[in-house]
């Protein structure tokens, strides 16, 4: 896209210029990669964001985060693939159809399951949309050829693929566990899928009397109402209280049933008072303790989470309801003991919030360890590397105590699970492709498992199933397996974990050879974002104040894998002023390009001479070298970091300033020595072009606006149609010049400290101030930099000589010892003295007309006991800092004097 001609706005305006360039990367083709066979790829697969309404800001950090990479790669010149797609997520899909049709007064089993798909479906395309249109926005240079949804038809195929794999190698059984039930959502949960809160609850303490003869055993429970499903009390056999007991049975009070008083080693003393009611069907702990003594198993409750017939008079209650109806009829018997209050854990379903019920269930499971196996091998030989590492000792112990996983869901938004029953013979069919008939007796009566697969197991077919497994693509011989998985810490275990289980599972290879995680997203108190904190960013708001850049720079700024990041206006700001900056620079190199391209010989050798020059050449090439190693660590929050600081601070704030003394006319500089009008021109424009390339993958919008203007104006033989595919800078070791980096370093300390002067002596910005510079070791370069050293300092230098010549300092100058110079300062003028007299007297006056109507409304008895406390104390706060002031400014006025 040419821009020749065309002159670079005054000031940046966000908004502007995205939509532009996105298109035109999009026409390009850059995103999609070309297969070289003689070149290895650079590959990410997209985690994919669930379609249930739009980005938030932690995609926005993740799309972030992979663009960088994926453009850095880019610009190495490697074959670069970033997949994207999105996640069908069957449960939050499914909770938002079933809210809709609620708020028509209707259920999902009223409109049927065909419609309630095509309703789910209908919301799925339109939030794709969006987040499509989201990705856009911020920047990401995926491949949209290869958009891919985990319910399209190839995922679709490669998980009733790897199904049927697993069950044909006995991998994937049926049978009945406890698991995670929901009564919302009314299907099983992995413990993934349960979010674990303390509660505010009770410990109820009730007497079960012995069956025979009299006496009882005191139980203490946090859940009345499943003493409908209790078999047995159970005690510790150490524990020498029970041990005459062990043996008898005692009488549940709810229903007369008589149970037996066991001993169980898993029994903890120390709970309650020692005796433990067994309910094998709703806790997991005492599910084992009754299948080692082969007590009765009996189920409380229905699916949505009410009393069953066991209940007795409670059928039909809630869970809540019927723990009060117990507790009220063991206190009817004289058998409630007390009641305490207690803290406890209590799972919620994930995705709707309600508390899930342990229970017996008829599920699907995959028998992981001996996938967990192999997916621990790999790791710990280095094949597939954590970043942070310490997170791999988190792997390896989730891993080693993996437990089977309950993959079945009762939902109807998903992948059905290819497994179909005989109405004639009960026989399995188990199936890729829908079957005609029995495998077992050849009838054609079949009907298929109406639960779906947990969408975590489309998920960690994510990697391969993308490109094109189980066929034998082109896109799986040459990008499999991918390079990097980044995602959050929060998902290791939910996702990382199971994708290296399945990729070796299903290719034989591991998946990726890095996992990158990054952190949560925290307020700029360190607060986790959340609604009802009201402290969420939304991307969309702030790309509209800020900009797509600044965005994007604030999320990797400061940004360390497996960390915690921060972010709010603060830091959005300094990212937006930091975009300002870079364009301001660009401007000024551009609107000067005729005298530059003037300046040099395109055929010549470009070796820098002056100080500064070779200072900063020297500068840009150690920080090239720095960020390629950094880069190398994915550690892009250091990049951004230090790419900001060289160009704030010794590109723009020095190096500029420095060459507008050389590109200034002779006739303009009357206020110093005449200066050296030789044109810095190429260095200029080579810092700039390299520090546009190094920010690319960070602020890619910007850069290439600002080096499409660039390249016409200071490189018009060396055409590039864009800066996403130019080449990186390389180090150049040859011009690393630790001479001219100390000289500068000195230059730079004398002009600080210099300023700081004028800014404690509150000089004018008319006046000058005098001095003596004395040095061991850096006359000459001295020598040179005065010019720039008066300029930028505003301080006429009487003499420069040796430091062994330095004299004592005479009454009222100033001595400054740096690291490689020594500088006397001249005594104020008594010109200077009265203008500063007059300042302070001035604002001595202003801090006490200030102060007294403070102090007066704190001596004021009605004020203080009528305003509110906060009020008082931040007048009182205030009136303490005008005081500080005030002797800050006599101790200054004494000074002067």
């Amino acid at each position: 896209m040419e821009l020749e001609g065309e002159i670079l706005p005054k000031a940046y305006e966000p908004g502007k210029i995205e939509r532009k360039w996105y298109n035109f990367w999009l026409r390009q083709g850059y995103f999609t990669p070309q297969i070289d066979w003689d070149r290895k790829p650079f590959v990410i697969i997209m985690p994919p964001p669930n379609v249930t309404g739009e980005l938030h800001v932690g995609h926005a950090l993740t799309m972030t985060v992979e663009d960088v990479l994926i453009r850095w790669h880019r610009m190495l010149g490697e074959p670069t693939l970033w997949v994207p797609g999105t996640d069908h997520s069957g449960i939050a899909v499914q909770v938002l159809v079933e809210k809709d049709l609620a708020n028509q007064g209707l259920t999902r089993e009223q409109v049927g399951r065909e419609d309630f798909l095509r309703r789910a479906w209908e919301r799925a395309i339109q939030s794709r949309e969006t987040i499509n249109q989201q990705q856009h926005l911020i920047g990401a240079s995926c491949d949209w050829t290869r958009d891919t949804f985990t319910l399209d038809d190839g995922p679709s195929r490669a998980v009733r693929t790897a199904f049927v794999r697993l069950f044909r190698k006995g991998l994937v059984y049926r049978g009945e566990r406890m698991v995670n039930w929901c009564p919302r959502c009314q299907t099983a949960l992995s413990d993934l899928e349960v979010e674990h809160r303390e509660i505010a609850g009770y410990l109820y303490y009730f007497r079960y009397p012995l069956a025979e003869g009299d006496g009882h055993v005191t139980i203490a429970t946090t859940r009345p109402e499943t003493c409908y499903g209790d078999t047995a009390v159970a005690v510790n056999p150490s524990d020498q209280r029970f041990q005459a007991l062990i043996g008898r049975k005692v009488v549940l009070p709810v229903s007369g049933r008589t149970i037996p008083l066991i001993s169980d080693d898993a029994v903890d003393p120390e709970f309650g008072t020692g005796a433990l009611k067994i309910t094998p069907c709703h806790d997991p702990t005492d599910l084992e303790i009754a299948e080692r003594h082969q007590l009765p198993h009996i189920d409380v409750f229905t699916d949505d989470g009410r009393m069953n017939s066991h209940a007795g008079s409670c059928e039909g209650l809630g869970r809540d309801e019927c723990r009060e109806r117990v507790v009220h009829e063991f206190e009817r018997q004289g058998l409630l003991v007390r009641t305490e209050p207690y803290m406890h854990m209590i799972g919620h379903c994930a995705r709707c919030g309600t508390a899930t019920e342990p229970r017996i269930s008829t599920q699907w499971f995959v028998q992981t360890k001996p996938l967990a196996d192999e997916a621990i091998r790999v790791v710990r030989n280095g094949e597939i590397r954590i970043i942070p590492e310490h997170f791999t000792k988190v792997y390896f112990s989730w891993m080693e105590s993996i437990k089977d996983w309950c993959i079945s869901r009762q939902l109807w938004w998903g992948h059905r699970i290819p497994v179909w029953y005989c109405n004639d013979c009960d026989a399995l069919t188990v199936s890729v492709e829908p079957p005609t008939s029995c495998e077992q007796c050849g009838g054609s009566r079949l009907t298929q498992d109406p639960d779906v697969l947990d969408t975590w197991f489309s998920s960690a077919l994510w990697t391969h199933s993308t490109l094109g497994w189980p066929d034998d693509t082109e896109d799986m011989r040459y990008f499999y397996p991918t390079s990097v998985m980044q995602t959050g810490y929060d998902i290791l275990f939910f996702w990382v974990a199971r994708m290296i289980m399945m990729g070796i599972e299903d290719t034989g290879r591991i998946p990726f050879h890095t996992v990158l995680l990054n952190g949560l997203i925290r307020d700029e108190q360190g607060q986790k974002m959340s609604k009802m904190r009201g402290n969420v960013i939304r991307p969309d708001d702030a790309i509209a104040q800020y900009g797509i850049d600044a965005l994007r720079f604030a999320l990797t700024t400061g940004n360390s894998p497996g960390n915690d990041l921060t972010l709010g206006a603060a830091k959005l700001e300094a990212a937006r002023n930091f975009v300002n900056k870079l364009w301001n620079a660009t401007r000024f190199v551009v609107l000067s390009a005729e005298e530059w391209r003037r300046s040099f010989d395109p055929g010549s050798t470009l070796l820098p001479l002056h100080l500064e020059d070779r200072w900063i050449v020297s500068r840009i090439n150690r920080l090239v070298e720095s960020v390629h190693e950094l880069m190398t660590e994915h550690q892009i929050g250091e990049v951004a970091r230090q790419v900001h600081d060289f160009v704030w601070t010794e590109a723009c704030d020095w190096y500029i300033e420095m060459a507008k003394l050389r590109l200034r006319p002779r006739t303009q500089n009357t206020d110093s020595q005449t200066v050296d009008t030789e044109s810095p021109a190429l260095f200029l424009t080579s810092v700039l072009e390299k520090s546009l390339l190094l920010l690319h993958p960070f602020m890619p919008f910007v850069t290439e606006e600002l080096w499409q203007h660039l390249q016409p104006a200071a490189f018009p033989e060396e055409p590039s149609r864009s800066i996403m595919v130019s080449a990186l800078p390389l180090p150049e070791e040859d011009l690393f010049d630790p001479e001219a980096e100390r000289a500068m370093t000195a230059v730079i300390e004398i002009v600080r400290a210099l300023r700081n002067i004028r800014a404690e002596r509150k000089t004018d910005v008319t006046s000058w101030l005098e001095a003596q510079l004395y040095t061991g070791t850096l006359l000459d370069e001295f020598q040179d930099m005065l010019p720039a050293i008066e300029s930028l300092s505003r301080t006429r230098i009487l003499s420069l000589e040796h430091s062994s010549s330095r004299p004592e300092a005479s009454p009222g100058q100033v001595a400054l010892i740096l690291t490689d110079a020594e500088v006397l300062v001249a005594a104020s003028s008594a010109e200077e003295g009265r203008r500063l007299q007059e300042q302070l007297l001035k604002e001595a006056a202003a801090t006490r007309a200030r102060l007294e109507p403070i102090e007066r409304r704190l001596d004021d008895p009605s004020f203080l006991s009528k305003a509110p406390t906060i009020v008082v104390d931040r007048q009182r706060k205030l009136a303490q800092s005008l005081r500080n002031k005030l002797d800050r400014l006599t101790a200054e006025l004494t000074d002067v004097g």
